[in-house]
């Protein structure tokens, strides 16, 4: 998932010649490469014309993605255009199950919420 523009130069072409061959698989490589650009640039406000070029060509893996984002849209706009992120609070949750699996069958929730307080 590199960025094409620092690949080397026997990787570039590689690349070029793999997309050349499988004309979905470049078109599947574009829209990812616009969809990371939109996530690097926080550029939700594209989105719905991003959905209509993917839903334009005959990529069903991607339909199924466009479709799942059109369910909760404002959700996912949001997510494109905003520099919050959740990325704490998630690391948090995964230090939390962590040490619940720890203690599993042999703590109770009080030395739990003792070990979570206390753990670095």
């Amino acid at each position: 998932m590199t960025n094409p523009g620092h690949l080397a130069e026997s990787d570039a072409a590689e690349l070029k010649d793999i997309r050349a061959a499988c004309p979905h698989l470049d078109a599947t490589a574009r829209h990812v490469r616009d969809f990371a650009d939109m996530m690097r640039d926080l550029g939700g406000e594209k989105l719905p014309a991003w959905m209509d070029h993917v839903l334009a060509d005959d990529l069903p893996a991607l339909h199924s993605l466009v479709n799942g984002m059109r369910r909760d849209l404002d959700a996912v706009t949001a997510g494109l255009s905003t520099h919050w992120s959740s990325g704490q609070v998630e690391g948090h949750v995964t230090r939390a199950k962590l040490l619940k699996r720890m203690g599993f069958g042999r703590a109770n929730l009080d030395l739990l919420r003792r070990r979570i307080l206390h753990s670095t």
